[in-house]
């Protein structure tokens, strides 16, 4: 599913409030390869803090699976120092592999744009190519490879890293992921808890960079069917 990564806009916002692309990896930085079933919605929002500042960052996102993609849209608002920053963009995801739940290894790719509302629409993006690896039916592995274009800039810095997803039980699921995006490693750890079958909620803490700042994150995601 697409899953905007807060990584990189509250980084953004730590860099000056402009320079967050296109996101695709949800509440959590490494995004999955998986999309909604066919005939799906959600909507993702979530709200994070980061660094003595600090940083706050807030999302909302809709997408639908629409024929074999999944159409998605972001909007972000961070601030900032007093300063604020609103970005909004389409995105679209497409598993060309192992498209079953089940599949043993699966991968997509995703790619998005981004327009920073606040400073005259200056562009950005983003290309992210996820896999994942199922060695059991209780453990995933989620690995990510790919790029973001600063808005306005253009200037593009490489992102990726490794996540390992253990479900507990059906309503329980633990997460620690090492990502780097904007030239900057973060680990992050936390958990997904489903409230019912379609709508859960995450929450996790994170540290960044070689001064270690600390940030943390909670989201509320919701399924339905649109037909």
């Amino acid at each position: 599913m697409i899953r905007p990564p807060r990584a990189a806009w509250l980084l953004a916002g730590a860099c000056g409030l402009g320079s967050a692309g296109a996101q695709a990896a949800g509440h959590f930085d490494i995004d999955d390869a998986g999309t909604l079933d066919p005939g799906q919605c959600q909507y993702e929002a979530w709200w994070g803090r980061t660094g003595p500042e600090p940083v706050n960052g807030l999302h909302i996102g809709p997408s639908c699976r629409v024929g074999p993609v999944e159409l998605g849209l972001n909007l972000d608002r961070f601030s900032a120092a007093g300063m604020h920053s609103v970005v909004a963009g389409p995105q679209v995801k497409w598993n060309f592999f192992g498209a079953a739940a089940d599949a043993p290894l699966s991968a997509a790719l995703s790619l998005g744009a981004a327009f920073d509302l606040t400073r005259g629409g200056r562009a950005g993006g983003q290309f992210v190519l996820p896999v994942t690896w199922r060695p059991t039916g209780s453990l995933q592995i989620h690995a990510n490879l790919g790029a973001d274009w600063a808005t306005g800039t253009g200037v593009r810095t490489p992102r990726g890293g490794l996540a390992a997803e253990w479900a507990l039980d059906d309503k329980v699921s633990l997460i620690a992921e090492r990502s780097r995006a904007a030239g900057v490693w973060t680990s992050r750890i936390g958990g997904r808890f489903s409230l019912t079958p379609l709508i859960s909620v995450d929450v996790s803490a994170s540290r960044t960079g070689p001064q270690g700042v600390r940030g943390f994150v909670v989201g509320l995601n919701h399924e339905f069917a649109w037909k």
